[in-house]
Protein backbone atom coordinates (compact mmCIF):
# COMPACT_ATOMS: atom_id res chain seq x y z
CA UNK A 1 0.00 0.00 0.00
CA UNK A 2 1.39 3.62 -0.54
CA UNK A 3 -0.08 6.99 -1.65
CA UNK A 4 -0.49 9.41 -4.74
CA UNK A 5 -0.08 12.82 -3.21
CA UNK A 6 -1.17 15.77 -4.80
CA UNK A 7 -0.04 19.24 -4.12
CA UNK A 8 -1.34 22.62 -5.56
CA UNK A 9 -1.71 21.47 -9.21
CA UNK A 10 -2.17 24.05 -10.92
CA UNK A 11 -2.30 23.89 -14.69
CA UNK A 12 -3.73 25.69 -17.94
CA UNK A 13 -3.05 25.37 -21.75
CA UNK A 14 -1.02 27.62 -23.59
CA UNK A 15 -3.93 28.65 -25.48
CA UNK A 16 -5.74 29.42 -22.46
CA UNK A 17 -6.15 32.43 -20.01
CA UNK A 18 -8.60 30.27 -17.90
CA UNK A 19 -6.63 27.35 -15.32
CA UNK A 20 -8.49 23.80 -15.60
CA UNK A 21 -7.24 23.21 -11.97
CA UNK A 22 -5.94 25.90 -9.72
CA UNK A 23 -4.19 24.77 -6.37
CA UNK A 24 -5.81 21.25 -6.52
CA UNK A 25 -4.66 19.09 -3.34
CA UNK A 26 -5.51 15.64 -2.22
CA UNK A 27 -4.49 12.09 -1.35
CA UNK A 28 -5.25 8.26 -2.97
CA UNK A 29 -4.44 5.31 -1.78
CA UNK A 30 -2.97 3.05 -4.91
CA UNK A 31 -5.27 0.23 -3.43
CA UNK A 32 -8.21 2.11 -3.94
CA UNK A 33 -11.01 1.19 -6.80
CA UNK A 34 -11.76 5.07 -7.55
CA UNK A 35 -14.61 6.09 -10.01
CA UNK A 36 -13.41 9.83 -11.91
CA UNK A 37 -16.39 11.58 -12.58
CA UNK A 38 -17.23 15.04 -13.72
CA UNK A 39 -18.24 17.45 -16.53
CA UNK A 40 -17.96 16.88 -19.87
CA UNK A 41 -14.75 19.31 -20.67
CA UNK A 42 -13.99 20.15 -16.95
CA UNK A 43 -10.80 18.29 -17.27
CA UNK A 44 -10.91 14.38 -16.64
CA UNK A 45 -8.65 12.88 -19.69
CA UNK A 46 -6.49 16.39 -18.87
CA UNK A 47 -5.79 15.24 -15.37
CA UNK A 48 -5.14 11.56 -16.46
CA UNK A 49 -2.89 13.08 -18.82
CA UNK A 50 -1.01 15.18 -16.16
CA UNK A 51 -0.82 11.68 -13.85
CA UNK A 52 1.17 10.43 -16.92
CA UNK A 53 3.45 13.08 -17.30
CA UNK A 54 2.48 14.45 -20.49
CA UNK A 55 2.01 18.24 -19.46
CA UNK A 56 4.25 20.19 -17.57
CA UNK A 57 2.30 21.93 -14.46
CA UNK A 58 2.94 23.91 -11.57
CA UNK A 59 2.52 21.68 -8.17
CA UNK A 60 3.21 18.77 -6.99
CA UNK A 61 2.34 14.92 -8.46
CA UNK A 62 4.18 12.61 -5.69
CA UNK A 63 3.74 8.79 -6.30
CA UNK A 64 5.41 5.51 -5.46
CA UNK A 65 3.88 3.31 -8.52
CA UNK A 66 3.75 4.26 -12.50
CA UNK A 67 1.12 5.01 -14.42
CA UNK A 68 -0.45 2.82 -17.27
CA UNK A 69 -3.46 4.66 -19.33
CA UNK A 70 -6.34 2.76 -21.03
CA UNK A 71 -7.23 2.67 -23.88
CA UNK A 72 -3.94 1.27 -25.17
CA UNK A 73 -2.16 2.77 -28.04
CA UNK A 74 -1.74 0.16 -30.96
CA UNK A 75 -0.03 1.19 -33.79
CA UNK A 76 -0.54 -2.00 -35.99
CA UNK A 77 -3.46 -3.79 -35.64
CA UNK A 78 -2.99 -6.27 -38.07
CA UNK A 79 -1.08 -8.05 -35.75
CA UNK A 80 -2.11 -11.53 -33.82
CA UNK A 81 -4.02 -10.66 -31.08
CA UNK A 82 -1.19 -12.76 -28.81
CA UNK A 83 1.85 -10.81 -30.11
CA UNK A 84 -0.15 -7.67 -29.47
CA UNK A 85 -0.91 -8.63 -25.43
CA UNK A 86 2.49 -10.25 -24.95
CA UNK A 87 4.11 -6.57 -26.09
CA UNK A 88 1.52 -4.95 -23.27
CA UNK A 89 2.32 -7.66 -20.56
CA UNK A 90 5.83 -9.41 -21.67
CA UNK A 91 6.23 -10.98 -18.16
CA UNK A 92 3.36 -12.26 -17.83
CA UNK A 93 2.51 -16.30 -18.08
CA UNK A 94 0.05 -17.87 -20.36
CA UNK A 95 -2.03 -19.43 -17.66
CA UNK A 96 -2.43 -16.20 -16.26
CA UNK A 97 -3.34 -14.40 -19.46
CA UNK A 98 -6.05 -16.99 -20.33
CA UNK A 99 -7.28 -17.21 -16.42
CA UNK A 100 -8.15 -13.51 -17.23
CA UNK A 101 -9.58 -14.19 -20.52
CA UNK A 102 -12.07 -16.51 -18.84
CA UNK A 103 -13.06 -14.25 -16.16
CA UNK A 104 -14.41 -11.69 -18.85
CA UNK A 105 -15.97 -14.79 -20.42
CA UNK A 106 -13.75 -14.31 -23.64
CA UNK A 107 -12.84 -17.12 -25.91
CA UNK A 108 -9.15 -18.17 -25.70
CA UNK A 109 -8.93 -18.28 -30.05
CA UNK A 110 -8.92 -15.07 -30.51
CA UNK A 111 -5.42 -14.90 -29.17
CA UNK A 112 -5.24 -16.08 -32.79
CA UNK A 113 -6.85 -13.96 -35.16
CA UNK A 114 -5.89 -10.53 -36.52
CA UNK A 115 -6.80 -7.48 -33.70
CA UNK A 116 -8.11 -6.03 -36.02
CA UNK A 117 -10.88 -8.14 -36.85
CA UNK A 118 -12.14 -8.48 -33.32
CA UNK A 119 -15.33 -6.46 -32.35
CA UNK A 120 -14.65 -3.60 -30.16
CA UNK A 121 -16.21 -4.88 -27.41
CA UNK A 122 -13.69 -8.11 -27.43
CA UNK A 123 -10.88 -5.32 -27.71
CA UNK A 124 -11.45 -3.61 -25.03
CA UNK A 125 -11.90 -6.67 -22.61
CA UNK A 126 -8.78 -8.18 -23.64
CA UNK A 127 -6.51 -4.97 -23.39
CA UNK A 128 -8.12 -4.74 -19.96
CA UNK A 129 -7.09 -8.54 -19.06
CA UNK A 130 -3.52 -7.63 -20.46
CA UNK A 131 -2.94 -4.41 -18.52
CA UNK A 132 -4.15 -5.44 -15.13
CA UNK A 133 -1.38 -8.37 -15.51
CA UNK A 134 1.47 -5.69 -15.41
CA UNK A 135 2.19 -6.24 -11.53
CA UNK A 136 3.26 -2.79 -9.61
CA UNK A 137 1.25 -0.19 -12.23
CA UNK A 138 -1.47 2.03 -11.31
CA UNK A 139 -4.04 1.93 -14.66
CA UNK A 140 -5.99 4.81 -16.04
CA UNK A 141 -8.44 3.56 -17.37
CA UNK A 142 -10.84 5.83 -19.43
CA UNK A 143 -14.35 5.81 -20.61
CA UNK A 144 -13.84 1.87 -21.16
CA UNK A 145 -17.59 1.35 -21.60
CA UNK A 146 -18.63 3.03 -24.98
CA UNK A 147 -18.06 0.13 -27.00
CA UNK A 148 -19.97 -2.39 -24.62
CA UNK A 149 -23.51 -3.80 -24.91
CA UNK A 150 -25.31 -4.43 -21.45
CA UNK A 151 -24.15 -7.59 -20.74
CA UNK A 152 -20.48 -6.93 -21.16
CA UNK A 153 -20.60 -3.83 -19.06
CA UNK A 154 -22.39 -6.04 -16.12
CA UNK A 155 -19.56 -8.33 -16.99
CA UNK A 156 -16.34 -6.02 -17.09
CA UNK A 157 -17.92 -4.16 -14.02
CA UNK A 158 -17.96 -7.30 -12.07
CA UNK A 159 -13.86 -8.26 -13.11
CA UNK A 160 -12.95 -4.25 -11.99
CA UNK A 161 -14.71 -5.26 -8.96
CA UNK A 162 -11.98 -8.23 -8.56
CA UNK A 163 -9.23 -5.65 -9.13
CA UNK A 164 -7.61 -2.92 -6.95
CA UNK A 165 -5.47 0.30 -8.04
CA UNK A 166 -7.38 1.88 -10.62
CA UNK A 167 -9.02 5.34 -11.41
CA UNK A 168 -12.37 4.69 -13.85
CA UNK A 169 -13.80 7.47 -15.96
CA UNK A 170 -17.12 6.36 -16.10
CA UNK A 171 -20.31 7.85 -16.62
CA UNK A 172 -22.26 4.89 -16.74
CA UNK A 173 -23.82 4.73 -12.63
CA UNK A 174 -24.69 1.62 -12.81
CA UNK A 175 -21.41 0.06 -13.96
CA UNK A 176 -19.65 2.63 -11.40
CA UNK A 177 -21.84 1.40 -8.62
CA UNK A 178 -20.49 -2.78 -9.44
CA UNK A 179 -16.88 -1.87 -9.01
CA UNK A 180 -15.82 0.86 -6.82
CA UNK A 181 -15.01 1.68 -3.42
CA UNK A 182 -13.85 5.66 -3.85
CA UNK A 183 -15.21 8.25 -5.90
CA UNK A 184 -12.87 11.11 -6.89
CA UNK A 185 -14.75 13.94 -8.12
CA UNK A 186 -13.95 16.86 -10.26
CA UNK A 187 -15.85 19.63 -9.43
CA UNK A 188 -16.56 23.45 -10.09
CA UNK A 189 -13.91 24.41 -7.78
CA UNK A 190 -11.91 21.68 -6.80
CA UNK A 191 -11.52 17.41 -7.02
CA UNK A 192 -12.74 15.59 -3.38
CA UNK A 193 -12.52 12.30 -2.68
CA UNK A 194 -15.20 10.32 -1.24
CA UNK A 195 -15.39 6.74 0.16
CA UNK A 196 -18.31 4.74 -0.83
CA UNK A 197 -19.91 3.81 -5.00
CA UNK A 198 -21.12 6.80 -6.91
CA UNK A 199 -24.75 6.47 -5.53
CA UNK A 200 -23.59 6.82 -2.16
CA UNK A 201 -20.90 10.29 -3.27
CA UNK A 202 -24.31 11.61 -4.88
CA UNK A 203 -26.78 11.34 -2.01
CA UNK A 204 -23.90 13.12 -0.05
CA UNK A 205 -23.46 15.82 -2.82
CA UNK A 206 -26.65 16.33 -2.76
CA UNK A 207 -27.16 16.87 0.69
CA UNK A 208 -24.34 19.40 0.78
CA UNK A 209 -25.38 20.99 -1.95
CA UNK A 210 -29.02 21.39 -0.79
CA UNK A 211 -27.28 22.39 3.01
CA UNK A 212 -25.37 25.70 1.85
CA UNK A 213 -28.11 26.13 -0.74
CA UNK A 214 -29.89 26.73 3.13
CA UNK A 215 -27.00 28.37 4.41
CA UNK A 216 -26.38 30.75 1.47
CA UNK A 217 -29.72 32.26 2.14
CA UNK A 218 -29.36 32.85 5.38
CA UNK A 219 -26.40 34.39 5.11
CA UNK A 220 -28.11 36.55 2.54
CA UNK A 221 -30.67 38.09 4.76
CA UNK A 222 -27.92 38.13 7.23
CA UNK A 223 -26.05 40.34 5.15
CA UNK A 224 -29.15 42.40 4.08
CA UNK A 225 -29.80 43.09 7.83
CA UNK A 226 -26.14 44.04 8.89
CA UNK A 227 -26.30 46.70 5.80
CA UNK A 228 -29.09 48.02 6.85
CA UNK A 229 -28.12 48.10 10.34
CA UNK A 230 -24.64 49.49 9.69
CA UNK A 231 -25.98 52.69 7.40
CA UNK A 232 -28.22 53.61 10.04
CA UNK A 233 -25.49 53.46 13.10
CA UNK A 234 -23.48 55.18 10.45
CA UNK A 235 -25.85 58.08 9.95
CA UNK A 236 -27.03 58.54 13.96
CA UNK A 237 -23.31 58.63 15.06
CA UNK A 238 -22.74 61.21 12.11
CA UNK A 239 -26.18 63.30 12.96
CA UNK A 240 -25.07 63.26 17.05
CA UNK A 241 -21.81 64.42 16.47
CA UNK A 242 -23.14 67.20 14.24
CA UNK A 243 -25.33 68.19 16.79
CA UNK A 244 -22.65 69.33 18.83
CA UNK A 245 -22.04 72.12 16.88
CA UNK A 246 -24.43 75.49 16.02
CA UNK A 247 -27.05 74.08 18.88
CA UNK A 248 -26.48 76.61 21.61
CA UNK A 249 -25.31 75.49 25.46
CA UNK A 250 -25.40 71.68 25.30
CA UNK A 251 -23.25 68.92 27.00
CA UNK A 252 -21.15 68.41 24.56
CA UNK A 253 -18.89 65.41 26.05
CA UNK A 254 -22.28 63.72 26.70
CA UNK A 255 -22.92 64.03 22.77
CA UNK A 256 -19.73 62.72 21.66
CA UNK A 257 -19.83 59.78 23.83
CA UNK A 258 -23.33 58.87 22.74
CA UNK A 259 -21.66 59.54 19.01
CA UNK A 260 -18.91 57.42 19.50
CA UNK A 261 -20.97 54.82 20.75
CA UNK A 262 -23.19 55.08 17.76
CA UNK A 263 -20.12 54.66 15.45
CA UNK A 264 -18.75 51.54 17.76
CA UNK A 265 -22.29 49.63 16.84
CA UNK A 266 -21.88 50.66 13.41
CA UNK A 267 -17.99 49.29 12.99
CA UNK A 268 -19.47 45.99 14.71
CA UNK A 269 -22.19 45.50 12.38
CA UNK A 270 -19.67 46.24 9.18
CA UNK A 271 -17.41 43.63 11.10
CA UNK A 272 -19.83 41.10 11.54
CA UNK A 273 -20.96 41.94 7.89
CA UNK A 274 -17.24 41.58 6.69
CA UNK A 275 -17.43 38.03 8.50
CA UNK A 276 -20.73 36.65 6.91
CA UNK A 277 -19.30 37.65 3.89
CA UNK A 278 -16.63 35.77 4.00
CA UNK A 279 -18.22 32.50 4.94
CA UNK A 280 -21.14 33.00 2.49
CA UNK A 281 -18.16 33.25 -0.47
CA UNK A 282 -17.08 29.60 0.66
CA UNK A 283 -20.54 28.61 -0.19
CA UNK A 284 -21.84 27.02 -3.56
CA UNK A 285 -19.05 26.97 -4.97
CA UNK A 286 -19.56 23.97 -6.09
CA UNK A 287 -23.19 23.69 -7.07
CA UNK A 288 -24.09 21.95 -10.24
CA UNK A 289 -27.11 23.52 -11.71
CA UNK A 290 -29.17 21.91 -14.67
CA UNK A 291 -31.63 23.63 -15.71
CA UNK A 292 -35.04 21.80 -16.64
CA UNK A 293 -35.07 21.22 -20.96
CA UNK A 294 -37.54 21.19 -23.37
CA UNK A 295 -38.67 19.44 -26.18
CA UNK A 296 -41.29 20.02 -29.42
CA UNK A 297 -42.80 17.06 -30.43
CA UNK A 298 -45.45 16.92 -32.67
CA UNK A 299 -48.84 14.64 -32.34
CA UNK A 300 -49.34 12.85 -35.39
CA UNK A 301 -53.40 11.49 -36.27
CA UNK A 302 -52.20 7.98 -36.88
CA UNK A 303 -52.25 5.61 -33.86
CA UNK A 304 -49.10 3.16 -35.19
CA UNK A 305 -46.22 5.38 -36.40
CA UNK A 306 -43.79 2.36 -38.17
CA UNK A 307 -44.31 -1.17 -38.17
CA UNK A 308 -41.64 -3.45 -38.98
CA UNK A 309 -42.64 -6.91 -40.39
CA UNK A 310 -40.31 -9.85 -40.59
CA UNK A 311 -37.27 -7.29 -41.18
CA UNK A 312 -33.87 -8.27 -41.63
CA UNK A 313 -31.06 -5.78 -41.86
CA UNK A 314 -28.49 -6.98 -44.44
CA UNK A 315 -25.01 -6.44 -45.52
CA UNK A 316 -23.27 -8.31 -48.56
CA UNK A 317 -26.36 -9.92 -48.54
CA UNK A 318 -26.19 -11.50 -45.50
CA UNK A 319 -28.68 -10.59 -42.39
CA UNK A 320 -27.39 -9.10 -39.20
CA UNK A 321 -30.52 -9.53 -37.27
CA UNK A 322 -34.23 -10.86 -37.42
CA UNK A 323 -36.26 -10.92 -38.56
CA UNK A 324 -37.93 -9.01 -36.09
CA UNK A 325 -41.53 -7.56 -35.92
CA UNK A 326 -43.05 -5.15 -33.51
CA UNK A 327 -44.94 -1.43 -34.08
CA UNK A 328 -44.08 1.63 -32.66
CA UNK A 329 -47.09 2.90 -30.92
CA UNK A 330 -47.50 7.12 -30.63
CA UNK A 331 -46.39 7.88 -27.16
CA UNK A 332 -43.97 4.46 -26.75
CA UNK A 333 -40.75 5.03 -25.58
CA UNK A 334 -38.63 1.83 -27.08
CA UNK A 335 -35.20 0.43 -26.51
CA UNK A 336 -34.12 -1.87 -28.32
CA UNK A 337 -31.42 -4.58 -27.06
CA UNK A 338 -29.30 -6.89 -28.30
CA UNK A 339 -25.43 -7.83 -28.03
CA UNK A 340 -23.01 -5.34 -30.13
CA UNK A 341 -23.14 -6.15 -33.89
CA UNK A 342 -26.78 -7.18 -33.56
CA UNK A 343 -28.15 -4.80 -35.63
CA UNK A 344 -29.54 -2.10 -33.57
CA UNK A 345 -28.50 0.62 -35.33
CA UNK A 346 -29.31 -1.06 -38.57
CA UNK A 347 -32.81 -1.06 -37.77
CA UNK A 348 -32.74 2.88 -36.68
CA UNK A 349 -31.38 3.67 -39.74
CA UNK A 350 -34.08 1.75 -41.92
CA UNK A 351 -36.33 3.90 -39.63
CA UNK A 352 -34.73 7.30 -41.17
CA UNK A 353 -34.90 5.87 -44.81
CA UNK A 354 -31.22 5.51 -45.08
CA UNK A 355 -30.28 3.34 -47.85
CA UNK A 356 -29.51 0.27 -46.62
CA UNK A 357 -30.52 -3.18 -47.56
CA UNK A 358 -33.09 -5.16 -45.81
CA UNK A 359 -35.46 -7.73 -45.99
CA UNK A 360 -39.84 -7.76 -44.92
CA UNK A 361 -41.44 -4.76 -45.12
CA UNK A 362 -41.46 -1.81 -42.81
CA UNK A 363 -44.24 0.76 -43.05
CA UNK A 364 -44.36 4.68 -41.80
CA UNK A 365 -47.25 6.73 -41.20
CA UNK A 366 -47.87 9.30 -44.03
CA UNK A 367 -46.34 12.99 -43.03
CA UNK A 368 -43.88 11.25 -40.65
CA UNK A 369 -41.20 13.81 -39.44
CA UNK A 370 -38.67 11.79 -37.48
CA UNK A 371 -35.65 13.59 -35.84
CA UNK A 372 -32.18 11.47 -35.85
CA UNK A 373 -29.34 11.79 -33.23
CA UNK A 374 -26.33 9.05 -35.02
CA UNK A 375 -24.10 6.98 -33.08
CA UNK A 376 -21.37 8.72 -34.92
CA UNK A 377 -19.81 11.95 -34.14
CA UNK A 378 -17.34 12.62 -36.63
CA UNK A 379 -18.72 14.60 -39.12
CA UNK A 380 -18.99 17.61 -36.97
CA UNK A 381 -16.95 20.26 -37.56
CA UNK A 382 -17.08 24.27 -38.12
CA UNK A 383 -18.90 26.71 -35.94
CA UNK A 384 -22.45 26.17 -34.02
CA UNK A 385 -23.64 29.01 -36.02
CA UNK A 386 -23.15 27.46 -38.96
CA UNK A 387 -24.21 24.23 -38.36
CA UNK A 388 -27.56 25.23 -37.00
CA UNK A 389 -27.86 27.03 -40.50
CA UNK A 390 -27.16 23.90 -42.38
CA UNK A 391 -29.80 22.07 -40.60
CA UNK A 392 -32.17 25.09 -40.40
CA UNK A 393 -32.67 25.16 -36.59
CA UNK A 394 -33.39 28.59 -34.61
CA UNK A 395 -29.60 29.48 -33.64
CA UNK A 396 -30.70 31.37 -30.29
CA UNK A 397 -32.49 27.89 -29.30
CA UNK A 398 -30.11 25.55 -30.29
CA UNK A 399 -26.97 27.92 -28.60
CA UNK A 400 -29.57 28.15 -25.15
CA UNK A 401 -30.61 24.11 -24.65
CA UNK A 402 -26.09 24.26 -25.26
CA UNK A 403 -26.27 26.72 -22.23
CA UNK A 404 -28.39 24.18 -20.22
CA UNK A 405 -26.12 21.38 -20.91
CA UNK A 406 -22.92 23.42 -19.51
CA UNK A 407 -21.64 24.68 -22.64
CA UNK A 408 -19.84 28.05 -22.14
CA UNK A 409 -20.03 30.69 -24.76
CA UNK A 410 -16.27 30.72 -25.35
CA UNK A 411 -17.45 27.21 -26.85
CA UNK A 412 -19.48 28.50 -29.50
CA UNK A 413 -16.38 30.11 -31.36
CA UNK A 414 -14.51 27.09 -31.58
CA UNK A 415 -14.30 24.49 -34.34
CA UNK A 416 -16.48 21.42 -33.51
CA UNK A 417 -13.54 19.46 -34.24
CA UNK A 418 -11.63 20.75 -31.20
CA UNK A 419 -14.71 19.86 -28.84
CA UNK A 420 -15.03 16.69 -26.37
CA UNK A 421 -16.56 13.74 -26.98
CA UNK A 422 -19.15 14.56 -24.71
CA UNK A 423 -19.51 17.53 -26.37
CA UNK A 424 -19.87 16.83 -29.47
CA UNK A 425 -23.04 14.49 -28.39
CA UNK A 426 -24.80 17.21 -26.79
CA UNK A 427 -24.13 18.96 -30.21
CA UNK A 428 -26.50 16.24 -32.05
CA UNK A 429 -29.28 16.26 -28.92
CA UNK A 430 -29.49 19.43 -28.49
CA UNK A 431 -30.26 19.96 -32.66
CA UNK A 432 -32.29 17.40 -32.32
CA UNK A 433 -34.86 19.00 -29.24
CA UNK A 434 -34.94 22.06 -31.60
CA UNK A 435 -36.89 19.78 -33.98
CA UNK A 436 -40.60 19.45 -33.96
CA UNK A 437 -40.77 16.00 -34.64
CA UNK A 438 -43.47 12.91 -34.63
CA UNK A 439 -40.85 10.66 -33.56
CA UNK A 440 -37.37 10.67 -32.19
CA UNK A 441 -34.94 7.91 -33.07
CA UNK A 442 -32.03 7.99 -30.56
CA UNK A 443 -28.83 6.25 -31.54
CA UNK A 444 -26.63 5.57 -28.26
CA UNK A 445 -27.17 9.45 -27.43
CA UNK A 446 -25.61 8.91 -23.85
CA UNK A 447 -22.09 7.91 -25.50
CA UNK A 448 -19.75 10.66 -23.40
CA UNK A 449 -22.44 11.96 -22.08
CA UNK A 450 -21.58 13.83 -18.42
CA UNK A 451 -23.62 12.04 -15.42
CA UNK A 452 -25.47 15.42 -14.57
CA UNK A 453 -26.60 15.81 -17.89
CA UNK A 454 -27.97 12.25 -18.29
CA UNK A 455 -30.11 13.29 -15.26
CA UNK A 456 -30.93 16.54 -17.43
CA UNK A 457 -32.21 14.25 -20.15
CA UNK A 458 -33.88 11.63 -18.06
CA UNK A 459 -36.05 14.54 -17.38
CA UNK A 460 -36.89 16.11 -20.21
CA UNK A 461 -38.13 12.94 -21.62
CA UNK A 462 -40.40 11.97 -18.29
CA UNK A 463 -41.70 15.51 -18.41
CA UNK A 464 -42.70 15.30 -22.58
CA UNK A 465 -43.15 11.93 -22.86
CA UNK A 466 -42.24 11.88 -26.77
CA UNK A 467 -42.71 9.07 -29.19
CA UNK A 468 -39.19 7.64 -29.50
CA UNK A 469 -37.32 4.19 -30.28
CA UNK A 470 -33.48 4.39 -29.05
CA UNK A 471 -30.45 1.95 -28.10
CA UNK A 472 -28.95 2.98 -24.93
CA UNK A 473 -26.63 0.44 -22.97
CA UNK A 474 -26.99 2.58 -19.90
CA UNK A 475 -29.25 -0.11 -17.86
CA UNK A 476 -30.32 3.07 -15.29
CA UNK A 477 -31.31 5.28 -17.78
CA UNK A 478 -33.17 2.57 -20.15
CA UNK A 479 -34.81 1.39 -17.14
CA UNK A 480 -36.64 5.21 -16.64
CA UNK A 481 -37.37 5.76 -20.02
CA UNK A 482 -38.75 2.88 -21.86
CA UNK A 483 -42.19 1.66 -22.22
CA UNK A 484 -41.05 -1.42 -24.09
CA UNK A 485 -37.95 -3.40 -25.22
CA UNK A 486 -37.82 -5.21 -28.58
CA UNK A 487 -34.72 -7.88 -27.84
CA UNK A 488 -32.55 -8.92 -30.58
Amino acid sequence: MSMIKVENLTFSYPSSYDNIFENVSFQIDTDWKLGFVGRNGRGKTTFLNLLLGKYEYVGKIISSVEFDYFPYQIDDKNRLTRDILWEICPFAQEWELLRELSYLEVDPEVLWRIFETLSKGEQTKILLAAMFLNEGRFLLIDEPTNHLDVKAREMVSAYLKRKKGFILVSHDRRFLDGCVDHILSLNRADIQVQSGNFSSWLTNFERQQAFESTQNEKLKKDINRLQAAARRSALWAERTERSKMGNGPCDRGYIGHKAAKMMKKSKAAEARLSRSVEEKSKLMKNVETAESLKLFPLEHHAEILVSFKDVSACYDGNAVCGPVSFTVRRGERIALDGRNGSGKSSLLKLITGENQDYTGNISTASGLVISYVPQDTAHLKGKLSDFAQENNIDESLFKAILRKMDFDRVQFEKDMRDFSEGQKKKVLIAKSLCDKAHLYVWDEPLNFIDIYSRMQIEGLLTDFLPTIIFVEHDGFFRDRIATKTVHL
